[in-house]
């Protein structure tokens, strides 16, 4: 007799993901030796020579999601001639996190882990809590990795994630890239990975309970002071009330295909971004008008991040400000950007730099 249908589902969506970083690996040159820097301070096999196998790191709350990633991880990964590890973060924001971050670690072992450690972060208070404890988290992964030497993290954000992202970013009105949400594959070198995308939230959790895996259910999920929670507790729900079941879906599909969107868009742009310069790489208000909007205002924003702009600081009304340069122009001055960033238009030149 098989698994339990929940327990095989994760464990074929980590299979495929293994099997896909097995394969983007085979044309790579050898794989480097873990960075020891003197800036890192999770833990460290101080001495030891990097296997020849490769290492699959698991980022772990303990909740329901990344415990059945872990799981389908230590079952998978042998099998494939792959070394399993795993991450759990302490972000230090509730009483007695450093003891859970080591239980973390201990059913991590358990589940035959290695290496397996806690890395504590401090965090910061830019673009509010949400934001800065996801920075201060992907830090420390990304910390971890070049420590290990690790090909690539995976991560237990599953289509009940994603649809709440869609709709955050749908809130946001900062267009098709913000609907993509969350990518299968992201970071420096596709180092991330997302398996269970396309399951829910549910499959994980039932995983998790045919397997007698102790979850840990952070507190901040349900509480109603952050964005995300009142849209998983609230939000979602009243939308399923209203539209019927399916929501969930729906818009993990709005994700995939607004991404397809993007991708293609981004690649139009950087064709785009070298066509519309002139001789001395000025850009030609005339070509730009040219292109068409979703285009134009990809060309605009990258040269604004060229000039120094930072990216998660420049909005949609931002670019919709420098495009008013191209599109509706009536001897309008510089718009001042973030970054001390300033776009003039210019003798038929649009001119963005530094201020």
């Amino acid at each position: 007799m098989g698994p339990h249908p929940a327990v095989a589902a994760i464990r074929l969506a980590v299979r495929r993901v293994l099997h896909d970083i097995l394969t983007d690996d085979e044309p790579a040159t050898p794989r480097p030796a873990p960075r020891r820097t003197g800036a890192y301070t999770g833990g460290h096999r101080a001495g030891h020579e990097p296997p020849s196998s490769p290492l699959v790191l698991v980022a772990c709350s303990g909740g329901a999601d990344s415990m059945a990633l872990a799981s389908a991880l230590a079952f998978e990964a042998p099998k494939l001639g792959i070394r399993a590890g795993g991450v759990t973060v302490d972000h230090g924001l509730q009483p007695g996190s450093d003891a859970r971050a080591g239980e973390v670690v201990l059913r991590l072992r358990e589940l035959g882990l290695d290496p397996v450690e806690s890395v504590a972060v401090r965090v910061g208070r830019t673009g509010g809590p949400e934001a800065a404890a996801r920075d201060a988290r992907y830090a420390a992964l990304d910390a971890a990795a070049d420590h290990h030497g690790a090909e690539a993290i995976l991560l237990g954000h599953t289509r009940d994630d994603q649809a709440e992202t869609v709709l955050l970013g749908l809130a946001r009105g900062s267009g098709i890239r913000s609907l993509s949400g969350m990518a299968a594959v992201s970071g420096a070198g596709g180092r991330y990975r997302r398996p269970f995308l396309h399951l829910d939230r549910q499959t994980a959790r039932k995983a998790c309970m045919v397997q007698s895996l102790p979850v840990w259910d952070d507190p901040h999920n349900a509480d109603p002071a952050y964005t995300r929670s009142r849209l998983r507790h609230e939000g979602l729900p009243a939308l399923e009330k209203a539209l019927g079941k399916g929501v969930v879906e729906a818009l993990a599909r709005t994700a995939q295909l607004s991404r397809d969107d993007a991708d293609a868009l981004d690649a139009w742009a950087v064709q785009a971004a070298t066509a519309v310069r002139d001789a001395t790489g000025l850009l030609e208000c005339a070509k730009l008008y040219a292109l068409p909007p979703a285009v134009r205002r990809r060309v605009l924003r990258s040269a604004a991040i060229e000039a120094g702009a930072p990216a998660g600081s420049l909005f949609a009304r931002h670019i919709e400000e420098v495009d008013r340069l191209i599109t509706g122009w009536r001897g309008q001055g510089a718009i001042n950007l973030p970054g001390k960033v300033v776009a003039q238009r210019q003798g038929g030149r649009l001119v963005i730099r530094q201020g």
